[in-house]
């Protein structure tokens, strides 16, 4: 049935948040923005037409209170919710919820959503469907023995994994037998303190393989198609932060074959909004899949900038109960787009998160540009949240022209008050095994080794520098008579 929306809740923050609220502004929707206490002066809160105060800074009393979510939007006029990633974005029980009151949710049906939840429910769907996985368990267990059984028919290393996990969670890596019990009961702790679930399970480890995605789209006629792919394996402790459309490993044959197999995915599962399905390829470059984001991804943007297609407008369109505007023939890639996610982190000291004041921006700008910001000169990056401040992304004609473009544009992003990996990324970006196009999950452990300092170290660091400081004889202090350093002294040695 369809359903015309003309005023939408944005159930997120930050950079998301602006990007709902802009594509909303396109099409003459009115936005209503929610912010916590950290976050009354965030940038999400300022472009909306409407902002609500949702409660405290933590999370769970703000952005993960799901019925104060639904009443401010039933109290707002809002026809629609849109859940942005991250918070509550894949929680199929808010989702029917949003539906039960009687407002559209912008995302796939719950029944769908909960499969694809789980990995150990939708792994084993898939093997049903004939959709080619990583060898392993088909579902979880807490018996060791059969852990045990699974590890020495496959042959280590192997991956403990939390079915309900995300960003490493509950992930385990396994290169023994001797290993293998304390492994599962550690991801068991980690699983049940994160998400709430003990369900860990076992599956072949691959090594040094890649990870590819395709965005797929739905809509609730049947139709289905896929947007191509994107790679994304320069990760750090499992989280993406440079991504790029067309895979270096990609040829004609595999996408269409990796495009088909995506569709059967979303198909399988009876999927109707914009969603990822993530497969890791093998040096050989045979395909597992590996699971379904069922929402919009960080990484959209390459994928809009190489297809023409608005991705944030398509979920509208379709929670509306529109068809699919295209069908896969009238689909196709132009030129090569690179995204850098700039965090609020440190890539010296193993990505230690950062926060404080934003002292200092000055963003990229240029033809082929986009800087998809949640931040601006003055704002404070608070604590309580994922640390990503803003999405740096490029497009050219081909990958190398993208590549040196990236360059050039992290070299004339400057973001002073808080840490942020720009110069790592960079250093990855001039990297020959990059330029190569051996881009690999295990990257930076294997080429950027020089520029990570291990756990071990930085816990003997901050000891130190503790002692140091309780010691210290003497307190350099700046009076209001001294001069206030600049911000371009404070980020040591530097160039234009």
């Amino acid at each position: 049935m369809k359903r015309k929306i003309t005023k939408i809740l944005v159930a997120n923050r930050s950079e998301i948040a602006c990007r709902i609220i802009r594509a909303c502004k396109e099409l003459g929707i009115t936005s209503v923005a929610v912010y916590s206490e950290a976050d009354t002066k965030a940038l999400h809160t300022q472009l909306a037409d409407e902002s609500y105060f949702i409660g405290p800074a933590p999370a769970l009393q703000s952005y993960l209170n799901m019925d104060k979510i639904i009443q401010i939007a039933i109290e707002a006029g809002c026809e629609a919710i849109h859940p942005g990633y991250g918070f509550l974005a894949e929680n199929s029980v808010f989702n029917k919820k949003v539906r039960d009151s009687g407002l559209i949710f912008i995302g796939p049906n719950p029944e769908s959503m909960s499969l694809l939840g789980s990995k150990v429910r939708s792994r084993v769907t898939m093997i049903e469907a004939d959709v080619p996985v990583i060898p392993g368990m088909r579902g979880s267990s807490k018996n060791i023995d059969e852990f045990i059984s699974y590890a020495e028919k496959m042959g280590f290393p192997v991956l403990i994994k939390s079915s309900a996990g995300g960003g490493g969670k509950g992930m385990r890596i396994v290169h023994s037998i001797d290993e293998l019990s304390s492994a599962v009961e550690s991801a068991i702790r980690e699983s049940l303190s994160a998400f709430g679930s003990d369900e860990v399970y076992l599956e072949k480890y691959l090594e040094s393989p890649r990870h590819v995605e395709f965005q797929v789209a739905a809509d609730h006629y049947g139709n289905a198609v896929y947007l191509f792919e994107r790679e994304c394996s320069i990760q750090r402790r499992h989280q993406k932060i440079i991504e790029e459309t067309p895979s270096p490993v990609m040829d004609p044959e595999l996408r269409v074959k990796m495009g088909n197999t995506a569709v059967k995915v979303i198909k399988t599962a009876n999927y109707d909004n914009i969603g990822t399905v993530e497969f890791l390829v093998d040096k050989d470059k045979n395909f597992y899949f590996l699971e379904v984001n069922a929402r919009v991804q960080v990484e959209h943007p390459i994928t809009e900038e190489t297809t023409g297609v608005d991705l944030v407008k398509l979920q509208i369109s379709i929670a509306e109960g529109n068809e699919l505007p295209f069908k896969q023939d009238d689909l196709s890639q132009n030129g090569h787009s690179i995204e850098c996610r700039i965090y609020a982190e440190d890539a010296e000291n193993n990505f230690l998160p950062s926060s404080g004041k934003i002292l200092y921006l000055k963003e990229p700008t240029g033809p082929g540009i986009r800087f998809d910001s949640g931040i601006y000169q003055g704002v404070e990056v608070p604590v309580f949240y994922d640390p990503i401040l803003a999405k740096l992304i490029v497009k050219a004609e081909n990958r190398e022209q993208a590549r040196k473009k990236m360059i050039e544009a992290l070299k004339n992003c400057v973001i002073l008050g808080v840490k942020t990996p720009i110069k790592f990324m960079i250093d990855v970006l001039e990297h020959p095994e990059f330029i190569k196009g051996n881009t690999y999950t295990d990257f930076i452990q294997k080429n950027m080794k020089t520029e990570i300092i291990n756990e071990e170290l930085m816990r003997i660091i901050i000891a130190s520098t503790a002692v140091y400081e309780m010691n210290r004889k003497t307190i350099d202090i700046i009076t209001s008579e001294a001069e206030m350093p600049s911000p371009w002294l404070t980020i040591g040695s530097w160039e234009i």
